[in-house]
C-alpha cells in the first residue's frame, strides 16, 4: 500500500481495508507494515490502536453508508429509495469481497459499547434508520420510526446471513423490505 499518501492516510485507508476483512484483531504491526509506516509513526499520530479502530471508521464510514443510498438529485419516490438500499445489498452480496457491515463487525467483535469505536459504529447505523425514517415519513406510513428500526434490522440481518451462508441473499433482503413497505 505504499504511496505518496501521508502516513495518517495511509494507516486508515489500511487499517479500513484489513480490519473489514479480517477483523480488528489485526495486529499493529501487520497493519502498519501494510501501510507502509513504522509503528513509532503510528503512535506519534495515535495513542493507541484503539484511536486507529474509531478513526478508520469514521474517515472510511461515510463511503460505505453513501454507497447504499442513490443520488439525492435522481428522481425516486421515496419507496424507491428505500429499496434501493437493499437492492444494493443484495448487489454487494453476491461479491467474494462482501464481509458484512462494517459496523455491526467491528461493535460485534469489540464487546464493548463504551469502545470509541463502538460509538462511531451506532452513529453510522443510526445515520441508517435515520434515512429509513425520512423516507417512511414522506410515505405516510403510520408508525415510521417503527418501519425505519424494522429495515434497519432486516438491513444487518440480511447482510449477516450472506456472511454466515457464504452466499448472495438472491432476492430475500429485497422481498422482506418490499413486504415490510406494505402498501405504503
Amino acid at each position: 500500500m505504499t504511496s505518496t499518501a501521508p502516513p495518517r492516510e495511509r494507516l486508515l485507508r489500511a487499517a479500513a481495508q484489513l480490519f473489514y476483512a479480517e477483523g480488528v484483531s489485526v495486529g499493529v504491526e501487520r497493519l502498519c507494515q501494510t501501510a507502509g509506516v513504522s509503528k513509532r509513526s503510528m503512535y506519534a499520530l495515535f495513542t493507541t490502536k484503539d484511536e486507529v479502530i474509531a478513526e478508520a471508521l469514521r474517515v472510511h464510514g461515510p463511503a460505505s453508508v453513501a454507497s447504499y443510498f442513490p443520488d439525492p438529485a435522481a428522481d425516486m419516490p421515496p419507496r424507491e429509495r428505500i429499496l434501493h438500499v437493499f437492492a444494493r445489498l443484495e448487489e454487494r452480496t453476491a461479491a467474494q469481497a462482501f464481509h458484512g457491515c462494517p459496523f455491526v463487525n467491528t461493535a460485534i467483535e469489540l464487546h464493548d459499547p463504551a469502545h470509541p469505536a463502538s460509538g462511531v459504529a451506532l452513529a453510522f447505523k443510526r445515520e441508517l434508520e435515520s434515512y429509513f425514517h425520512q423516507h417512511a415519513v414522506s410515505l405516510g406510513a403510520p408508525d415510521p420510526q417503527f418501519l425505519a428500526a424494522q429495515l434497519t434490522m432486516l438491513f444487518d440481518g440480511a447482510a449477516v446471513r450472506a456472511v454466515m451462508r457464504a452466499a448472495p441473499l438472491d432476492g430475500l433482503a429485497l422481498r422482506a423490505a418490499t413486504g415490510l413497505l406494505g402498501s405504503t
